[in-house]
């Protein structure tokens, strides 16, 4: 897949940033570090020998005059925006891969511009008068061609990316790399190249892909896919749809869920008259507000798929009334208990709103939702979601509660249970490394509560656990309160100790069984007693 693509690059962007933001007069050499070596070089430090990769106390060898500036990848992109709007007043969808530079798809902003040389043309004017910034822009077939024509403001005829990117080095590929922690892996990619005798990337295209795939892995097929002209997906284009909120003051401040929602009402309407005026529609909604004691409370909810439709003032409404019955009914709002005459102490003094806000986020223009493979949303998901929306109207938002993943080490631990439309992230992040958790796959079914059970050896003796998890006998049975049930084929155990420096530690470990029926399951072993916690398919 080739995709005809101009890029926009403001070259040495870290340095121009850094240079802006620390106001350091432009007729200094500037390098950016990032605390051993320079990750950016201005032109003017270039030209007195200072290169990037070089250590400070090296570049200031060689230039004592040069000015040394801290990395800050925050700052390049916060100071970058202006860029990136600047050129969405002449193209209406871009994609930012990383500060100082972008791309857009050319075919349709060409053609509207009359010619791919007056798009360029039109967008360093842009950014030259928006921002002051000089910019480069170059147009090819695929995103490697795409970035090295915006190197030397070149435009490269449809179909000619080959035949420019045959003669140039391998290590032009490093300017390709977009992904955190991709360039390190490019440049040792391009080293191991050199020294197998692949030195530009003509060579790199000409071998054959089975052969590239099996010798250097997906990132070689990367590389090779780039050398040739094409690019693994097309740009992702970037709405510049921003988020909508309305606010109020409630004034007096709301200590009732009534008065509150009767304000949230308004809100609503107001907000849901935004999404139709805009013809827009959003992913999720945020209900914020503010105490008295001066605390701000936030909470994100998911919308409903089909569009306009499926968010009206009236669900917007159930949503805020949901939240505040949470936040002023369900005590987790109150003051501290007074203790003066008259009062036992004992009740909470309950807390009040002063501001209340709803936001919009996730905007994007209605109808834009992307269908499933076989067509968009079924009505049957659409009346089951309402239908759900309806029974927590009637119920509060805690009665319809969903099972999302979360980080744990037995398959309950990774369980929570979080209301239906929530968008609130699980208590323990599943990305993490949780030691002692079991490996995939992940059984299909947890029981409610564990089943006792016991596991035999070949002499029908129990099968048990020493102090180091070892097991006494290879399994061959297992006996549940019905029938026992033949091993055909076992994994584990899985040790699991917790809290370990307690006096008191937790012991287990986990089982995997395949029985003769063709079922599986998933054992714990605890307190000298086997149970069954789970099932696979």
């Amino acid at each position: 897949m080739s995709t005809r693509t101009t890029v926009l690059w403001v070259p040495d962007w870290p340095v121009v940033a850094a240079v802006r933001a620390d106001q350091v007069a432009p007729h200094l050499p500037a390098a950016v570090h990032d605390g051993q070596r320079l990750r950016a070089v201005s032109a003017l430090a270039r030209a007195q020998g200072v290169r990037r990769g070089m250590r400070r106390r090296q570049a200031q060898g060689c230039c004592p005059e040069l000015v040394l500036l801290a990395a800050d990848e925050g700052r390049d992109v916060r100071l970058f925006e202006p860029v990136a709007s600047a050129a969405e007043t002449v193209v209406a969808g871009i994609e930012v891969v990383r500060a100082g530079l972008l791309l857009l798809p050319a075919d349709g902003a060409s053609r509207y511009h009359g010619s791919e040389e007056a798009l360029a043309e039109r967008l360093v004017t842009a950014v030259a008068r928006l921002t002051g910034h000089e910019a480069h822009v170059g147009t090819a077939d695929g995103l490697l061609a795409a970035v090295l024509a915006a190197r030397a403001d070149a435009t490269v005829p449809a179909g000619a990316s080959p035949a420019f990117l045959a003669p140039r080095g391998v290590g032009d590929l490093v300017h390709a790399a977009v992904e955190d922690g991709a360039a390190s892996r490019v440049a040792e990619l391009v080293d191991l190249l050199g020294r197998l005798g692949l030195r530009t990337l003509g060579a790199l295209a000409a071998l054959p892909s089975g052969d590239v795939h099996a010798r250097f892995g997906a990132l070689g097929a990367w590389a090779q896919l780039l050398a040739r002209g094409q690019d693994a997906r097309p740009p992702a284009r970037r709405r510049p749809e921003t988020d909508l909120e309305v606010a109020c003051a409630l004034d007096p401040p709301a200590e009732r869920v009534d008065t509150a929602t009767f304000m949230g009402r308004r809100l609503a309407e107001e907000l849901h008259a935004m999404l139709l005026e805009h013809s827009v529609t959003c992913g999720r909604l945020q209900v914020a507000a503010r105490t008295d004691t001066g605390e701000d409370l936030v909470r994100v909810w998911r919308t409903d798929l089909g569009g306009l439709g499926g968010l009206t003032a009236a669900r917007i409404t159930d949503r805020i009334r949901w939240q505040l019955e949470g936040w002023l009914t369900a005590g987790s709002l109150a003051r501290p208990p007074r203790t003066g005459a008259g009062d036992d102490g004992e009740h909470p003094e309950p807390v009040a709103l002063v501001h209340l806000a709803l936001t919009a986020q996730e905007v994007a223009p209605a109808g834009a939702e992307q269908g499933r493979l076989w067509g968009g949303p079924s009505g049957g998901d659409l009346r089951a979601h309402r239908a759900l929306d309806r029974v927590q109207g009637l119920i509060g938002g805690d009665g319809v509660l969903v099972a999302v993943l979360q980080g744990g080490r037995d398959v309950r631990e990774q369980v929570h249970l979080r209301p239906w439309g929530e968008q609130t992230p699980p208590p323990r992040p599943a990305d993490r490394p949780w030691p002692g958790r079991l490996p995939a796959p992940a059984p299909a079914t947890v029981l409610t509560e564990p089943e006792p059970v016991e596991v035999l050896a070949a002499t029908r003796v129990p099968v048990r656990l020493d102090d180091r998890f070892a097991l006494s006998a290879d399994p061959t049975a297992v006996r549940t309160r019905t029938a026992t049930h033949p091993v055909t084929g076992w994994a584990g155990p899985w040790p699991l100790l917790d809290r370990s420096w307690t006096e008191r530690p937790r012991r287990r470990a986990h089982l995997q069984v395949s029985l003769e029926d063709g079922s599986a399951l998933l054992l714990s072993w605890q307190d000298d007693v086997w149970a069954c916690e789970a099932t696979y398919d």
